[in-house]
């Protein structure tokens, strides 16, 4: 299934915003985990560069260790997971459910473009 243009453009912008979302839930559940501001503030720096980072390195466009598919799905399982659970952990169960559903459509739509996208140039 390949998206039309416009959609697909859509599609990536959202999932950008989803990345983007992901990491400050990550900083905002650092800062709210602990007591002691000061180590809030190191969970809050450290937690969203570590999914940045792990991001950076397999699930990235230009990834400095490109990985097959499902090592990329893996990658965003596991920090849209991160994300989601955190929300949930603060008390925000809807919206880590809503969180959930809009990273699973936009990755499955994602995929099955790229997916597409490869077979057309086999």
């Amino acid at each position: 299934m390949t998206l039309p243009p416009r959609l697909h453009a859509i599609n990536e912008g959202l999932a950008f915003l989803i990345e983007i979302a992901a990491l400050a839930v990550l900083a905002w559940w650092g800062w709210q985990s602990v007591e002691s501001r000061v180590l809030g503030l190191l969970v809050a720096v450290a937690a969203p560069a570590a999914a940045a980072v792990l991001w950076g390195m397999f699930a990235a466009p230009r990834a400095r260790i490109p990985v097959p598919l499902p090592g990329v799905l893996v990658v965003k399982a596991v920090v849209f997971g991160a994300a989601s659970a955190a929300l949930y952990a603060m008390g925000h169960v809807s919206w880590a459910a809503v969180a959930v559903v809009v990273a699973v459509a936009n990755t499955a739509l994602a995929t099955l473009d790229r997916r597409a996208a490869m077979h057309r140039q086999a």
